[in-house]
């Protein structure tokens, strides 16, 4: 298991930590980053603010683990037998994600631009997610002779991350199949050289 954003080496009983992450995220929701106080996050997660310190060094850290937490709590992402049917399979399993954090992070986008400690935070550890479970999709396609060599992962994934917030914050359309089935076949197969 990846160890949280900004953590001390005091680990918490799992039941307990999600109870905490479960209240930040619930409260990132409904009050925002800059009303959520650690004091209501203890109230609600039945824990004390010294356990909640001892865990994590203040705000950004605890908002930076529960959105890491939201990231990495995905099913594998498929085996198809093609690069098409896998990146197809990605990109619907990160839209699922992506819906579930996309109220949490409209609650962050001020804060963000205020408190440049939570942007940087967030960046290592919610944005460059998905590399590695990108990765294995790509290395499939190479042993299967769908690409010649592995492509720059983290390229292809700032492409298809960037495409997913623009759809949810921009533009407000769903993230449904049409829409998967034109990145992947529109944007990210051109892009990694494949043919059609």
């Amino acid at each position: 298991m990846s160890q949280s954003p900004a953590t001390t080496q005091y680990r918490l009983d799992p039941t307990r930590e999600r109870a905490i992450l479960d209240a930040i995220r619930e409260l990132l929701t409904e009050v925002g980053y800059d009303r959520m106080s650690i004091d209501e996050v203890a109230r609600r997660a039945r824990a004390s603010k010294a356990t909640i310190y001892r865990r994590w060094s203040g705000k950004p850290g605890m908002v930076a683990a529960a959105l890491h937490g939201m990231m990495i709590d995905h099913p594998p992402l498929p085996d198809t037998g093609t690069l098409r049917g896998d990146l197809i399979g990605a990109m619907n399993a990160f839209c699922r994600v992506y819906e579930r954090k996309q109220p949490i992070v409209l609650s962050l986008l001020a804060a963000i631009r205020s408190d440049p400690s939570l942007g940087r935070l967030l960046h290592e550890h919610v944005l460059e997610t998905g590399v590695a479970d990108a990765s294995a999709v790509f290395q499939r396609a190479v042993a299967r002779g769908e690409l010649p060599a592995a492509p720059n992962v983290g390229v292809v994934v700032e492409v298809g991350k960037a495409l997913l917030w623009h759809r949810l914050l921009l533009s407000g359309e769903p993230l449904d199949e049409a829409w998967v089935l034109h990145v992947v076949d529109d944007i990210l197969r051109p892009l990694l050289g494949v043919p059609d």
